[in-house]
């Protein structure tokens, strides 16, 4: 049975433990990931060898930041202005938002579609990916961006029923790993592992709907009728799409933008193992993230219930604790970085990357440290303020990397993503901690 959104707020530390509650599923989930993701990609490498392994990364990087690009975050929208209608029991307005975001889904998803062939078609030889697999990169594109499923994951989320969220993102690694397996054995082809990556994108979202069908969710959502009933609903909805979507484009940046540039400026050759280093101080983002999911239905919670003297508090007590997180996990990629890098790609030069991996570690921790920062400005209702500091942060990548990266090659994409984080962490806390003593002083 789901807890009601208010169970958590009368009793001290209910929030926090809903959100380990949480976090605890979505860390079972991306355990799973994260071993399988080491052992496809050492098939992928082992397989491919260097140069191919790097064009590889390329297309599946060009199809990831066109699928965030033109991609909405709905999954925030239907928490944020969800958890209202849950608390009052409104369950007609409920039914309104979730038709709302799901068809805001499937319209970007055909926009998007249409806006990559365009992207792919006119500017594929500046993004990396030669004509031999400009057909496949569309495939895959379209299978992500029609692949829709932010709103399913957002209405698990917002039903605190995170262990079947964890269920069907763990889909996603077991059918890349299988298909993995399967092109190595039988058609070992850079194209047969595009084609895996597809389908696991497309059965990740079957798995999320037959979950909301199971459990009604997405009956209520087809019996609602949309109208201008859903803007009276949920005021401010459309700014704070509209900055949700910019600070995960803007997020783009920091993830797929470094790769693409590092394929333009020095090869496919040095993007793999660019890409291998990157996936591998990526877990410390991707835990970033996990946290970010797990807490942002308890941060709505307690900005809006908590009293406001606490909040400078409690986030003071997370910062510490999610520092101190980074701070071991750096400490530990510091020491089995190398080892872990020639063990993955399967050959000595990948060894080379080392210096990548620490630098991109490094941004990680940061990330990692400051984590409850963007979703208190969200839940408070200062997207703009979150999607300003993310663009000061993508501002000084990219002044960093496009000055680096003739010089000192892939070294120079890393210390543009460190630089990023730095200073999109700086920001934040300066906004987070005005938004604190306003509150307070109110």
């Amino acid at each position: 049975m789901t807890a009601d959104p208010g169970e958590s707020a009368p009793y001290p530390g209910g929030a926090m433990r809903a959100a380990l509650r949480n976090l605890g599923w979505l860390l079972a989930s991306r355990g799973v990931l994260a071993v399988l993701s080491l052992l496809y990609l050492g098939l992928a490498t082992r397989t491919l060898g260097l140069a191919d392994f790097g064009r590889f990364a390329l297309v599946t990087g060009a199809a990831q930041g066109l699928a965030v690009l033109v991609g909405f975050q709905t999954w925030q929208v239907v928490v944020r202005f969800g958890m209202d209608h849950r608390t009052r029991g409104d369950e007609a307005a409920l039914g309104r938002l979730y038709r709302a975001c799901m068809l805001l889904d499937a319209g970007s998803a055909v926009l998007g579609v249409a806006l990559a062939a365009l992207i792919l078609s006119v500017w594929s030889d500046r993004l990396g990916i030669s004509a031999e697999l400009l057909r496949d990169t569309v495939i895959l594109t379209a299978a992500q961006l029609l692949s829709i499923r932010s709103t399913a994951v957002g209405i698990l989320r917002l039903s605190d029923r995170f262990r079947e969220a964890a269920a069907a993102d763990s889909v996603t690694p077991i059918v890349r790993f299988v298909g993995a397996v399967l092109a190595a054995a039988l058609m070992p082809t850079l194209q047969a592992f595009l084609w895996a990556w597809s389908v696991a994108e497309i059965v990740t979202a079957a798995a999320y709907w037959l979950l909301l069908v199971r459990h009604g969710d997405a009956a209520r959502m087809w019996r609602a009728r949309l109208d201008r009933a859903v803007a009276a609903e949920n005021p401010q909805i459309g700014r704070f799409l509209v900055n949700s979507n910019l600070v995960s484009s803007l997020g783009l940046a920091t993830k797929q933008l470094p790769l693409l540039l590092v394929g333009g400026f020095v090869g496919p050759a040095a993007a793999g193992a660019f890409r291998l280093a990157l996936q591998i101080a990526q877990a410390l983002a991707k835990l970033a993230q996990l946290i970010a999911r797990a807490a942002f239905p308890e941060v709505v919670r307690t900005v809006r219930g908590a009293a406001p003297g606490e909040i400078a508090g409690k986030l003071a007590r997370m910062v510490g604790a999610s520092s101190l997180g980074a701070l071991v996990i750096l400490l530990l990629i510091a020491l089995v970085g190398r080892p872990l890098l020639v063990l993955v790609g399967g050959d000595a030069s990948y060894g080379d990357a080392y210096w990548l991996l620490l630098w991109l570690a490094a941004a990680g921790s940061i990330d990692l440290a400051v984590v409850a920062l963007e979703p208190v400005l969200l839940a408070a209702d200062r997207s703009g303020a979150a999607m300003a500091a993310r663009a000061a942060g993508v501002a000084v990548q990219l002044a960093l990397s496009l000055s680096l990266l003739p010089r000192i090659g892939a070294a120079g994409a890393s210390i543009g993503v460190f630089g990023a984080s730095l200073v999109g962490a700086l920001l934040l806390g300066v906004l987070v901690r005005r938004y604190a003593r306003s509150a307070a002083a109110r």
